[in-house]
C-alpha cells in the first residue's frame, strides 16, 4: 500500500482525501481518520504533502503487517468521520506490539 492507494481507499468508502492519523493511547496504536480532508480550503496540506504523509502512515503500517487491518476496518465501518469525531480503528500488533509502543512516531 502506498499513500495514494490509502487516498484512494479513503474516496471510495467516503469520497473525500481525510486526513490520517497515528494516536498511541494507554498502551494501544489506533489509525484515526480525521474529519478534515484535502478538498477543505482550510485544510493545512497541499496535495504534494498530504500524499507524503499518506506514504508515511503506509510505510508505518506495513511495518506493523496492519495494512489488511486498516482496509478492511475502512471497507465495512457504519462509522462517518464528521467534526470532533474521528474514526479510531485500534491496530492488533501481536507480540511485538511493546516494540512499537516505545518508539516515537
Amino acid at each position: 500500500m502506498t499513500g495514494n492507494d490509502l487516498r484512494q481507499l479513503l474516496l471510495n468508502k467516503w469520497g473525500r482525501s481525510y486526513d490520517i492519523q497515528l494516536r498511541r493511547t494507554r498502551g494501544k496504536i489506533f489509525v484515526q481518520v480525521m474529519w478534515k480532508y484535502l478538498e477543505q480550503a482550510s485544510f493545512p496540506m497541499d496535495e504534494g504533502d498530504y500524499i507524503a504523509h499518506l506514504d508515511a502512515i503506509a510505510s508505518y503500517l506495513h511495518a506493523w503487517d496492519s495494512v489488511a487491518q486498516v482496509e478492511k476496518y475502512i471497507q465495512h465501518t457504519r462509522e462517518n468521520p464528521r467534526l470532533g469525531k474521528a474514526v479510531s480503528i485500534p491496530l492488533d500488533l501481536g507480540e511485538r506490539a511493546s516494540e512499537w509502543l516505545l518508539e516515537q512516531f
